[in-house]
């Protein structure tokens, strides 16, 4: 009589292809423990020793090293971290750009439309005639009304004539 293999000396051979199954599971889901570990250190480590060591520390210690990789892993992914910083850097250039103005005569704030300090009452610009809405000095022109600022606006230059332009062409009967 042969005797069945047998796993932890169970001779039942139902009881044997149940245990069989069972350590046929734990193996897989200490296989996807490895992958995950691998996986989500990838994601969140930039230094590929680091990434090894949480791998081969779930290989070499079954379930315990996933939970210890688990426990001191970094709290957010690289790309979280990327995304972070690049919305830093774009409220930064926000801020950046929002330009408030300062009297110069007595440093209160004003907005840009502004043409007498509310504070100091001194003039900040001047109105545009057409319009009325404030110009900045170094315009030439109103942007919105397109009126030329009087002593500002460069007058267009004149083409002069060369002779060949002055000369008619004589029409040939």
């Amino acid at each position: 009589m042969t005797v069945p293999f047998a796993i932890f000396g169970i001779n039942s051979s139902g009881l044997n292809t149940a245990i069989k199954l069972v350590v046929l599971f734990l193996v897989v889901i200490w296989l996807a423990l490895v992958y995950y570990s691998y996986a989500d250190a990838r994601r969140r480590m930039a230094d590929p020793i680091l990434v090894g060591c949480a791998t081969a520390a779930s290989l070499f210690f079954p379930f315990v090293g996933t939970v210890v990789y688990t426990i001191v892993r970094p709290p957010e992914f690289l790309e979280d971290q990327r995304e972070r910083e690049l919305e830093i850097r774009a409220a930064e250039a926000r801020i950046n750009t929002l330009e408030y103005h300062l009297c110069p005569h007595c440093d209160y704030v004003v907005e840009k439309d502004f043409v007498r300090c509310p504070s100091c009452l001194r003039k900040l610009r001047d109105p545009c005639l057409h319009c009325a809405r404030p110009l900045d000095p170094e315009w030439k022109i109103c942007p919105y009304c397109e009126h030329e600022i009087p002593g500002v606006t460069p007058q267009p230059r004149r083409r002069r004539r060369t002779r060949e332009a002055d000369e008619e062409p004589v029409a040939s009967e």
